[in-house]
């Protein structure tokens, strides 16, 4: 007899349907199964069989086939082993085949018939109800995961016999299957993690404020200063003045960690910004994402979020090119002979870095670089990758007595109220377009939404000349004026944002135009 059962796999980030088919007719006793399999899909004969037969199902002495479609589609991964066996026994006459019609089942089988975890839960099951589907089975551990969804009933599986009863007569259970419930709302309520605070930063106004305006417009910023300044520990504050998450925001987030595997036991959703660090030692492929079968690496583990990117120099250039063209398209896409895989990159860049090999130019009495050292080592951060940065922020050392002092600082909640308001105010000019950010303006939108008066555009035609900006920094420029007026509570854009705005972009000409 025929069965069929949905599955699914994921595609990227992305979910995407596999039909599970199962035929069970006379003939030599063989398990066979096709479909362009993966070693893992492949191996899933034998923990299926032993599954049902620790269950108390008995395999016949029959010939089974069973096909993985569409057959054009490379099937990696356990996801699929709870939907074979319930399609197997569904082509036995075991389970009603009308009762498997309207569920996605995913999962992997332990020999015991437990079901264990897999990836990618909430972006198959998000596909899953895109597509009219009302009902999933997936493994207890991921059942919160799913459950974030609106529109379809996710039920939470233990073990194989559970789901065979379910799906045979849920009137023989001795307690009725009912599908997880979630508040999501709840979610976005608890406690964050506790954050570095601004307030435990002594000075340093002007990198406040340049942070400030970062995070408000979602701005790439650079922070050039001496070791020992406090360019990790401002960075490291970031994440306390970011704006919420908003529901969509964070179910992007959440797919990619669940493909990635990052997901916490039970944990339903992600509702704080990533902040993403790793050390200048990782590797082009792991900064993109790469493998056979790609999965996200760190620029899409930063999306929505932050990538901090301590000693910017001590990075490999092949690693930090890589990074040019998702700050532009915000997403990255990866070729493989095979298929072609897009991961979501839209994220914040941090980066920090010592102004020369030993820390201290431009202050000669300290700094005894050559001015060769002090070039060879600023270009190993490319032009053109300094210039898709919004803002360059100076860090100078603090003196002990400020630091003794200890005079009353900012804390990151008083700064995250500006911030907050900024973004609110992005949002709803933006609610048509489709974007949250001032970063994220493209150039037609730029002439909407940051349009100059005949001084204003005079003024920043004089600086684009004077300075030789590029026309991607022209547009930059723009956008960060953008966000200093909204944090002003201005409607326009005026002379002295531009300004500000300027300043900001000049910083770097002080090292990277070094004589």
């Amino acid at each position: 007899m025929y069965s069929k059962v949905l599955s699914g796999t994921v595609h990227g980030v992305d979910g995407c349907h596999i039909n599970v088919e199962a035929d069970v007719s006379n003939g030599l006793p063989v398990f066979d199964m096709v479909g362009y399999l993966g070693a893992e899909v492949r191996e899933a004969k034998e923990r299926v069989r032993t599954a049902l037969r620790n269950s108390g199902f008995s395999l016949p002495a029959r010939h089974i086939t069973v096909n993985l479609s569409p057959a054009n589609l490379h099937k990696e991964g356990s996801t699929f082993d709870l939907a074979i066996a319930v399609a197997i026994l569904s082509a036995m006459e075991m389970i009603p085949p009308n009762a498997v019609e309207e569920y996605v089942i995913l999962g992997e089988l332990s020999l015991n018939g437990e079901v264990r975890p897999v990836n990618g839960v909430l972006p198959m099951l998000s596909y899953a109800q895109k597509q009219g589907v009302k009902k999933a089975i997936v493994p207890a551990s991921n059942a919160l995961e799913g459950a974030v969804l609106s529109g379809i009933e996710v039920y939470g599986a233990m073990n194989l016999s559970e789901v065979v009863r379910h799906l045979s007569n849920e009137k023989d259970m001795e307690k009725p299957w009912e599908p997880v419930r979630i508040n999501v709302g709840q979610l976005f309520t608890a406690g964050a993690d506790t954050e570095a605070d601004f307030s435990e930063v002594t000075g340093q106004t002007f990198a406040k404020r340049g942070l400030e305006i970062a995070a408000a417009g979602f701005h790439n910023l650079l922070m050039v200063g001496p070791p020992g300044a406090g360019k990790s520990m401002l960075a490291q504050c970031i994440p306390s003045i970011l704006p919420a998450l908003t529901l969509d925001e964070s179910i992007e987030i959440t797919k990619i960690y669940s493909v990635k595997g990052l997901l916490k036991e039970q944990q339903a959703l992600i509702t704080s910004r990533p902040f993403r660090s790793p050390h200048h030692t990782l590797s082009s492929a792991a900064l993109s994402g790469g493998g056979g079968i790609p999965v996200p690496g760190e620029m899409s583990l930063a999306h929505n979020g932050v990538l901090f990117l301590d000693e910017l120099p001590e990075f490999k250039r092949e690693a930090l090119e890589v990074m040019r063209q998702p700050l532009e398209d915000k997403r990255l896409t990866l070729s493989r002979v095979h298929a072609s895989y897009t991961f979501p990159a839209d994220f914040m860049l941090v980066a920090a870095m010592n102004p020369c090999p030993c820390g201290y130019y431009p202050d000669r009495r300290r700094c005894h670089c050559s001015e060769s050292m002090i070039r060879r080592y600023l270009t190993k951060v490319s032009q053109p990758l300094l210039d898709r940065i919004d803002l360059c922020v100076e860090i100078t050392s603090v003196p002990v007595e400020q630091l003794r002092q200890r005079a009353r600082e900012e804390t990151s909640e008083q700064i995250q109220k500006r911030v907050a308001m900024a973004h609110e105010r992005q949002r709803k000019r933006y609610i048509k377009e489709g974007i949250l950010f001032n970063s994220q303006l493209s150039v037609s939108q730029l002439e909407r939404y940051c349009s100059l008066s005949s001084e204003e555009g005079a003024f920043l035609l004089d600086a684009v000349k004077q300075y030789q900006f590029s026309a991607r920094a022209y547009h930059r420029i723009l956008r960060v004026a953008r966000t200093i007026a909204d944090l002003a509570g201005e409607q326009r854009i005026l002379k002295e944002h531009l300004c500000e705005a300027i300043a900001y972009h000049n910083a770097n000409l002080k090292y990277w135009n070094v004589e």
